[in-house]
């Protein structure tokens, strides 16, 4: 349940009066000097703003918002259950991952025990609030959230309830993502905003919390909770439920426009630019727009059979007023990469038959470039762009948009990895500002190669100069706002989004959006994004992320252009980063192409201390008799060749049927071994194909343990005879 403790705002401002004599000379004072005063004593007491719920609110919807350096101004920070191990860029355990059962402290309050989440100083708002959970009877605890140094939280109840059910609001400002998953392993994302005028405290009550880290069992509880403070002296009124009863109409109001994504276009007076137009290979097409206007939306109709290598090397470039500040490729600046992915925001929305759109207020004081270059080697045909534009009142708050993007090409993640941080994690950085703006969201698009999850990194943003991250995170799908590297497709949250998760878990195409709104980040001199890449085991993938920003004139990105990232093939399949082609007559087993499998689990196992060829196998587990296994690598060339295996054995694998292009080893492949080693097993004499060439693995035998049948194949030596 919700309980709310009722307190009055007292003014205790007390005014005194004085009386003035004026003298003669007073008195001839001319009536101009008075006005003089007046007009001084108008502007000195500008009416500040207040901060409310419904201020907020209202502020989520305003799309012009963003667009202007926040007033007043405030920082945006983030408490979460990162790993407290990580102090300092450098050490060892700047990557620790037990990012999880991580609190303040521990309060003890009428015989219970509360684990406090939260807890600071106001005048500030909590603006997002995402947790998930493991464990028995795990989620189940109470939620606790105290304003102004109440002994009584004001918001009590389940913490699932109160995060993504209706306790609270519901959604879209409550919800949980993505629908298709079962509900124990969504992320939970609040984005109401609870303001404070003092101060506020969020703990968690669960019996089910063992240690920190979870280390040892019992419930695990992820969470990061991102707020703003503003400078000493705003007005904030706290949150209560007279604030929630006088803001009613406004979040019914609100709900629904996040709901139908009010574009926020119509009543102003705006200008439309339509163009259709094919573009040559290496040619451009540019449009100008003068005046002092803002952008309010930019709409791409492409063909929706457009090839994948259009969307990423067809740029969009823009020029805000003799500075270019976006240069994108144009499926990564719609956030759908270089595939068509359904997606639908509060800033952006792509449909599968081509319409790309984006809403963020875009404002110029002059003029403004819209270029669109093509890279690609064939034409592209825009079957329409439209630029509507209005109006805008430049003043000195006023920003330029940005997006800046760029592609790690073949990126190498490093050795398998555990939860001290050994095995390699490294940073990589997203983008770095410099100059005066607000940090609005970002995007990836990248291309996984093997069986396991790629995204166990930490978000890491250094406001400022800061030596530490004002925001660490616990993981990149909880940055992402679902959970558990769940593979389901969500796009039609206003502010995440996962239009594709297929690689998630095997090889193949992943793309996460964030966009922000409350929880935008102001930077005054220098805001600085890295990720932790850490994929759970070796692997070559494809990582591009944008990243969106307004800055005050003169601002800066450290990313330039990236003509080589947005000219590389792009990932369609596995064998598209990662050759599968016998290379001085060996084959490694992890460069095999998986083409089928009838029972357990395929991938591909990486370890340094097994002695296995560049530290990876090929591995399959938990196949049944007669279950089959198809792997399939290329030959540069017809010819007859002499194959031998290297596998391992140990006491926990199986015996099994091998064939190459249907013809058969003519021995069982016996694997089980009292202690692993690795053994090299004649094939015998094989035709090999130029092109592809198949081996199939069929068990015939488990170990003593019916449930394991290990197979493991480290590489193919194919000596042509």
């Amino acid at each position: 349940m919700i309980t709310t403790k009722l307190f009055a705002l007292k003014n205790n401002n007390s005014h005194r009066k004085k009386k003035h004599n004026l003298n003669d000379q007073s008195m001839q004072i001319k009536p101009i000097f008075f006005v003089i005063l007046a007009i001084l004593a108008l502007s000195s007491c500008k009416k500040q703003p207040v901060i409310s719920v419904e201020s907020l609110l209202n502020e989520m919807v305003n799309r012009e918002t963003l667009a202007r350096f926040p007033d007043p101004e405030y920082t945006l920070r983030q408490f979460s259950s990162y790993d407290r191990a990580t102090e300092k860029p450098g050490e060892p355990a700047w990557f620790a991952n037990w990012d999880r059962s991580m609190f303040l402290r521990t309060d003890s309050l009428n015989g219970r025990k509360e684990y406090v989440m939260y807890d600071t100083d106001g005048p500030g708002a909590v603006v997002r609030f995402w947790m998930t959970f493991a464990g028995e009877n795990c989620g189940r605890g109470i939620l606790r959230i105290y304003f102004d140094h109440q002994e009584k939280p004001l918001i009590e109840g389940p913490a699932l309830d109160i995060l993504s059910g209706t306790l609270l609001v519901g959604a879209p400002l409550a919800s949980s993502v993505s629908d298709s998953t079962k509900y124990e392993m969504r992320g939970h994302n609040l984005y109401f905003p609870l303001p404070y005028a003092q101060q506020c405290k969020i703990t968690y009550e669960s019996k089910n919390i063992a240690d920190a880290g979870a280390k040892t069992g019992g419930e695990a509880v992820y969470y990061n909770i991102g707020y703003r403070t503003y400078k000493k002296g705003t007005k904030v009124i706290t949150y209560s439920t007279e604030a929630m009863t006088t803001a009613a109409a406004t979040i019914e109001s609100v709900q629904e426009k996040l709901r139908n994504r009010d574009r926020g276009i119509s009543g102003l007076n705006t200008d439309s630019l339509i163009v259709s137009r094919t573009i040559e290979a290496g040619g451009s097409l540019t449009q100008n727009i003068e005046g002092t206007k803002a952008i309010r939306q930019i709409s791409f109709k492409v063909n929706p059979g457009i090839n994948p290598k259009a969307l990423r090397s067809t740029i969009l470039e823009m020029v805000f007023d003799g500075e270019q500040t976006v240069w994108c490729p144009l499926g990564d600046f719609f956030n759908t990469g270089y595939q068509l992915r359904k997606s639908n925001t509060w800033y952006s929305s792509v449909s599968p038959d081509g319409d790309l759109n984006c809403w963020w207020v875009m404002p110029f004081q002059k003029s403004c470039e819209v270029r669109i270059h093509n890279l690609g080697l064939e034409e592209i045909e825009i079957q329409t762009l439209k630029i509507i534009s209005s109006p805008w009142k430049w003043d000195k708050n006023s920003m330029h948009f940005g997006a800046s993007w760029h592609q790690y090409t073949n990126l190498e993640t490093g050795e398998m990895k555990d939860n001290e941080g050994n095995g390699g994690p490294f940073d990589i950085n997203y983008v770095e500002l410099t100059g005066k703006g607000v940090y609005v969201g970002d995007a990836i698009t990248l291309f996984n190669t093997v069986y396991a999850w790629w995204g166990e990194g930490d978000e890491k943003i250094f406001v400022d100069h800061e030596t530490f991250p004002s925001s660490i995170g616990t993981g990149t799908e909880d940055y992402y706002g679902y959970a558990w590297c769940r593979p389901e497709k969500f796009a039609n949250h206003p502010y995440i989004g996962q239009p594709d998760g297929s690689g998630n878990f095997d090889p193949g195409y992943t793309v996460n959006l964030r966009h922000r709104g409350l929880d935008a980040i102001p930077f005054n001199q220098h805001l600085k994004f890295d990720f932790e890449m850490w994929h759970w085991t070796r692997a070559t993938i494809n990582f591009a992320p944008v990243s969106f920003w307004y800055v005050l004139p003169g601002g800066k990105s450290n990313i330039s252009p990236d003509l080589d990232g947005a000219k590389a093939k792009v990932a369609l399949k596995r064998s598209d980063i990662i050759s599968h082609e016998i290379r001085n007559g060996k084959i490694e087993a992890e460069s095999m192409v998986l083409e089928s499998v009838t029972g357990g689990r395929f991938r591909y196992q990486n370890d340094v201390e097994k002695g296995w060829s560049d530290n990876m196998q090929a591995f399959w587990t938990g196949a049944q008799p007669t279950d089959k296994l198809v792997l399939s690598f290329d030959s540069p060339e017809d010819m007859t060749a002499e194959v031998t295996g290297h596998f391992t054995k140990a006491s926990d694998y199986g015996s099994f049927k091998v064939k190459i292009n249907g013809k058969s080893a003519g021995k069982l492949i016996e694997l089980t071994h009292d202690s692993l080693m690795l053994q090299d097993i004649s094939l015998g004499k094989v035709q090999l194909n130029k092109g592809q060439n198949k081996l199939e693995v069929e068990v015939v035998r488990t170990s003593s343990d019916p449930k394991k049948a290990f197979f493991g194949l480290d590489y193919l030596t194919c000596i042509k005879i």
